[in-house]
């Protein structure tokens, strides 16, 4: 499985590998790339990736999520230059109840900002550039025994 695309990504095409006869619900997230950032405005990024590291922390992600939820997961995170309103990642879950197809989503994204090798340029309006390491911002979630989610 690919995790990683310079392409552009079409959540359409992620629910539809994740959808079956059997599901009754798919929850998505679609991350997009905005116009700002902490008050400055934003013309572009760039993400860069560990490739090899990355889509095998990226499976490992896959595999705890449905060893947790009765779920199907489909992700997959753009790299490369990107322009404001482009899709940066996407995630679609597909289950038999919406309580399992929210819940495995959020965490997944949650998992792929804290523990992927993936680091963003942020290009300002202003011109100036500075990198994000987006693990060092998001926390993750953890399960709790009953199976819904809480920041950890």
């Amino acid at each position: 499985m690919t995790y990683l695309t310079g392409d552009p990504i079409s959540a359409d095409q992620l629910v539809s590998q994740v959808s079956g006869p059997s599901r009754g619900g798919i929850a998505t997230f679609v991350g997009l790339v905005r116009d700002h950032q902490d008050g400055r405005g934003v013309i572009r990024l760039e993400y860069h990736a560990y490739p090899a590291m990355a889509e095998l922390e990226c499976g490992a992600v896959v595999a705890e999520v449905v060893s947790r939820w009765p779920v199907s997961i489909a992700l997959m995170h753009r790299t490369g230059s990107l322009s404001v309103g482009d899709v940066a990642i996407a995630v679609a879950a597909a289950g038999d109840h919406r309580a399992e197809c929210f819940d495995a989503c959020r965490w997944v994204v949650e998992q792929v900002k804290h523990r992927i090798p993936i680091w963003k340029k942020e290009f300002y309006a202003d011109g100036s550039v500075a990198w994000v390491d987006p693990t060092q911002l998001a926390t993750p979630l953890a399960p709790d025994p009953l199976g819904s989610v809480h920041r950890g």
